[in-house]
């Protein structure tokens, strides 16, 4: 471990005294790549695009920046707007740990929770909002917070928020806002579709861009294969992955209803299953992800909204069920492993009619996908050369022929 005061650590960057303490109490020794490049950029007051995958350490990229200017001014108020209710969640309990030492207050305002809960904890004055855009836009309404008195703004996941359609009330946010020269605005992403470039152009003051990978390449410690399946084979090849690969499993399925009948499947096949989508009710999405991180359950099915919500150390596998509807769900998807430098692996099903979807995966991250295949598949679609599959590139191995993937611990 590298002390925090060398120049690989934290001490280099900028941070106050005050909070380098909080951080050597958090035991952060070395900064993320997208550490030591957005922390001075924030500090600085300068506004900031960073792009960075999922599990890269942007919380703290941005919350260090954020906290000790607000603390150090002793004013205005910092608003953070994410896309999901448990990443508000995730992102508080981060904030909390960094500034709480400092007398620093949060308020998570998000769906799904008792407006009246939400309004007592604004009454308490707090420094900082964490919040998902339709929440913060009702208590707005109702004339309860004033966002005029936002000097540092943070859209985190803003490529998602604007997929998951959040882009007029992202609008309406913005028109309740100071000026973009009367704020701070940091946005961060982990891809840079033409969506963010125009908010940086309307709502941003001549930002600095930091990129720690080329936007839309996955993982880099992410081992990826994809197999090409038919609907019918696919819960006998997830139940074979289950049984291959050791430790937690996160599978994504396209909609809410294929989660719940594939967790009901999996039960049947003898495995520990939960399930994460948006017909389950803030409380049991959340219990559902304490007994993933616990280890009550292996498996853990989730929809898309679970794709930038969850932050669990230590998966070992995600499965594609479904390939997703924007290949830029792929690498979100696949960013739930492989985080904080671990290594980490990724499986997706594809049906023989999907080698479009595969070729629009392939050319966002940047390099083919290996073929893989299983001895149980029908055989029918082991007679079908690669090249008529429509799957350009990668390399084809057989199920049985490749090392067993270690648990991370």
């Amino acid at each position: 471990m590298q002390n925090s005061e060398t120049p690989q650590g934290f001490g280099g960057l900028g941070i106050s005294d005050e909070f380098m303490k909080a951080i050597e109490r958090l035991k952060f020794s070395t900064p993320t790549p997208i550490q030591h490049k957005a922390i001075p950029v924030g500090l600085s007051g300068e506004d900031l695009i960073g792009i960075a995958q999922t599990g890269t350490g942007k919380t703290v990229a941005f919350g260090v920046p954020m906290l000790q200017r607000l603390w150090q001014a002793r004013a205005g108020l910092g608003v953070v707007i994410l896309p999901t209710r448990e990443l508000a969640l995730q992102v508080n309990d981060s904030l909390k740990a960094l500034g709480q030492q400092l007398g620093l207050r949060t308020a998570v305002l998000i769906g799904g929770e008792s407006m009246g809960k939400q309004l007592q904890q604004l009454s308490r004055k707090p420094n900082v909002i964490i919040a998902t855009p339709g929440r913060l836009l009702d208590i707005a309404d109702e004339k309860k917070i004033d966002l005029s008195r936002t000097t540092v703004l943070v859209l985190d996941e803003a490529d998602r928020m604007l997929d998951m359609g959040f882009a007029p009330q992202i609008r309406r946010i913005f028109a309740l806002l100071p000026e973009p020269q009367d704020r701070q605005t940091m946005l961060f992403s982990a891809t840079m579709p033409e969506d963010i470039v125009s908010i940086a152009t309307k709502h941003m003051r001549m930002p600095v861009r930091v990129e720690v990978a080329p936007a839309g390449t996955a993982a880099e410690k992410v081992h990826q294969e994809i197999y090409i399946v038919t609907k019918e084979d696919k819960v006998a090849l997830l139940d074979e992955m289950l049984r291959e690969h050791d430790g937690s499993v996160l599978v994504f399925t396209r909609t809410k209803h294929g989660a719940k009948r594939l967790t009901r499947q999996l039960e049947k096949l003898g495995h520990r299953a939960g399930e994460i989508h948006a017909n389950k009710s803030l409380a049991q999405r959340i219990k559902a992800l304490n007994d993933f991180k616990k280890g009550t359950i292996r498996a853990l099915v989730a929809t898309d909204i679970a794709a930038r919500g969850i932050d669990v150390t230590g998966i070992g596998l995600v499965v594609n069920y479904d390939l997703p509807d924007s290949s830029q769900d792929y690498v979100h998807r696949i960013g739930r492993t492989g985080r904080a430098g671990r290594e980490g692996k990724a499986i997706s099903f594809a049906t023989p009619d999907q080698r479009s979807d595969i070729r629009d995966i392939e050319r966002l991250i940047r390099k083919p996908l290996t073929i893989a295949k299983h001895e149980k598949l029908s055989a029918e679609l082991h007679q079908v050369p690669v090249a008529q599959r429509g799957i350009r590139g990668g390399r084809v191995r057989r199920f049985g022929h490749r090392p067993r993937f270690r648990r991370s611990r």
